[in-house]
């Protein structure tokens, strides 16, 4: 008999619904219980997020710089500029829509509730490092190891790299409907988890249009600059699209992007070269799903918020996307550090980020590998056969 298997998402899914139902009939002994779990998987998040970001930024900058040529340098530019014009997009329609859909303090309201029982005991687990500190000391890593010749060091943080990617994936993303459980759990004991659920559902709206807006807005700077119909490009590209909501994974979807990329006249040389390196190191749709659900999640706390801070998060979220590993929940997981350390989202606040954004899970990886269609058709354009040095 063949064994049923449920993603990342339908175990959220499962996870909120379990959370609601409990929670109307919970006893305070299983909240408090729950309380103690999300406690220490809270402090065990707190102490990873440093080692996460120094094993996953630390190779990718290094595999990067060791690569040389004009191509690469150009399709990064691109890659990043429109990662951060996404964040920016989302920004700005979420900062304009959001303060008349969601009512400030509600969220806060229910958290804070929910912390009047109190768990059974807690663990410290102190964080080697601060996330800021483990953020520079990857890009000076980074930096420093591709004009290394030796591979000794090199080696070891490739290994290490594995180590961070086994860890996310054997032990916290297993863990995270668990810790969702008990979030929803807690939220809807005190009472505040229906009034969540109404604004999670505008969010996801809003979200699914920015998204289709951004696609729309790339694939008519590619065509301006290919002189072809933007919207046909576009077309050609679904069946990458659609591929990538089933598999979640931008890397998964390649040999599709790869073909329909191909079918828009981009050569064999410059989509074998640009799809397997967007497929890294491009997330716009990822970026505009962390930049709109943040803002969200701070107006619902009362949280104050400004461009000034938005820019700087979203310019650091560009980089930081690079390092996401290549499984479910990965770029939130790689965010999480830049979300506590310059947005100022609690344990909690971060609880939530991860259940908001792994509901569109697959419309930011469709919306990743989409837009890796719209570069390759620039590069294309601008180093195809002919046109390089």
């Amino acid at each position: 008999m063949k064994k049923l298997k449920i993603g990342l998402l339908g175990k959220i899914l499962i996870a909120i619904a379990l959370g609601i139902g409990v929670g109307l009939i919970a006893q305070p002994w299983m909240v408090r219980t729950m309380l103690t779990f999300n406690g220490i998987f809270s402090e065990f998040l707190g102490f990873a997020i440093p080692l996460i970001i120094l094993g996953l930024v630390t190779p990718a900058i290094s595999d990067i710089g060791k690569t040389a040529g004009k191509m690469l340098l150009i399709t990064v530019a691109i890659a990043y500029g429109s990662t951060v014009l996404s964040g920016l997009l989302s920004y700005f329609t979420g900062a304009t829509l959001f303060p008349g859909m969601i009512s400030s303090g509600a969220s806060l309201k229910a958290l804070e509730a929910a912390e009047e029982l109190t768990p059974f005991f807690t663990v410290d687990i102190p964080p080697l490092m601060a996330v800021m500190t483990a953020l520079i000391l990857s890009f000076t890593l980074g930096l420093g190891l591709a004009y290394i010749e030796k591979q000794t060091l090199k080696d070891a943080i490739h290994d290490f790299e594995q180590v961070i990617i086994k860890t996310i994936k054997s032990a916290i993303i297993p863990l995270l409907p668990l810790y969702i459980f008990g979030i929803f759990l807690n939220m809807t004991y005190v009472g505040q988890v229906f009034s969540i659920l109404t604004v999670f559902i505008k969010i996801i709206g809003i979200i699914f249009l920015i998204h289709i807006g951004i696609l729309i807005l790339q694939f008519a700077i590619a065509g301006g600059f290919a002189k072809k119909n933007p919207f046909k490009l576009l077309w050609t590209m679904m069946p990458a699209y659609f591929t990538a909501l089933g598999t979640q994974s931008s890397a998964a979807t390649i040999p599709v992007t790869l073909e329909q990329t191909r079918k828009n006249g981009v050569s064999e040389e410059v989509a074998g070269f640009t799809i397997p390196l967007c497929a890294t190191i491009h997330m716009s749709g990822s970026t505009l799903k962390i930049v709109a659900c943040a803002l969200a999640l701070m107006i619902m706390q009362g949280m104050p918020y400004s461009f000034g801070m938005f820019a700087g998060f979203i310019c650091m979220l560009g980089i930081t996307m690079v390092a996401a590993p290549g499984v479910p929940g990965g770029a939130i997981m790689a965010s999480l550090g830049l979300l506590s350390s310059m947005l100022g989202f609690s344990q909690e606040a971060q609880g939530l980020m991860i259940a908001l954004y792994i509901a569109m899970d697959s419309f930011g990886t469709a919306c990743n590998v989409t837009g890796d269609g719209a570069i390759s058709i620039i590069i294309d354009k601008l180093m195809g056969p002919g046109k390089k040095d």
